[in-house]
């Protein structure tokens, strides 16, 4: 006998219905090749960030800046507004270890948070731009097409970094955009200079 509830069979046979455990839905994915900027509009190039779906995942594999020592950054825009500069408080902080297992450190990062800012928050440690430096990592951002509440993010990222011995940082970033208007454009870029290469993939979480 099936597990039924409001009328929709959550379990059927012992096995769970299709359809009623959540899914992960490939929505877009965008390439950089020496690219100022990485943007995703709603209804733009088949992208969806609108009320389809109450939580998006945004993935980011091997981020190569064309110039040295720079943080990956986001922001967003409101719909019907422009310039990417909504108002975003959060927090950061930071673990990193060298090559040589010398450095090791847990620490807060006062310079990547924002208290009523708009600028482009940050998401990545500083990513060299050797050929094998780069970073990798998500960003979950939640019920972005609610008109009641505020948008909350929630990002985690790997970089490397060859500065002397070379070492990995393993950043923590949250945050919310302080607007109850729907957010439906992000946009990625270096702090300064071009994303030379990798790939941002855009999911819906149903």
């Amino acid at each position: 006998m099936g597990l039924i509830s409001n009328s929709t069979t959550i379990f059927d046979a012992g096995a769970m219905a299709a359809g009623t455990g959540g899914s992960m839905v490939f929505i877009k994915k965008l390439t950089a090749s020496s690219s100022a900027t990485i943007s995703f509009v709603d209804g733009t190039s088949d992208v969806v960030l609108d009320n389809t779906y109450k939580e998006y995942l945004f993935t980011f594999k091997n981020i190569h800046p064309a110039t040295d020592n720079q943080y990956l950054k986001f922001q967003g825009n409101a719909a019907g507004g422009s310039g990417y500069n909504e108002t975003i408080t959060s927090s950061s902080f930071y673990a990193y270890h060298e090559e040589d297992d010398s450095p090791a450190t847990l620490s807060y990062a006062t310079g990547n948070d924002q208290a009523q800012g708009t600028g482009f928050q940050t998401l990545s440690d500083e990513v060299g731009n050797e050929n094998d430096e780069c970073c990798s990592g998500y960003l979950h951002l939640f019920n972005p097409s609610s008109t009641t509440f505020v948008k909350h993010f929630i990002s985690n990222f790997s970089t490397y970094y060859g500065y002397g011995a070379g070492y990995i940082t393993h950043s923590l970033i949250a945050g919310y955009f302080n607007t109850t208007s729907a957010i439906d454009e992000i946009q990625f870029k270096m702090g300064s200079g071009d994303i030379d290469a990798g790939d941002i993939c855009l999911y819906g979480i149903a």
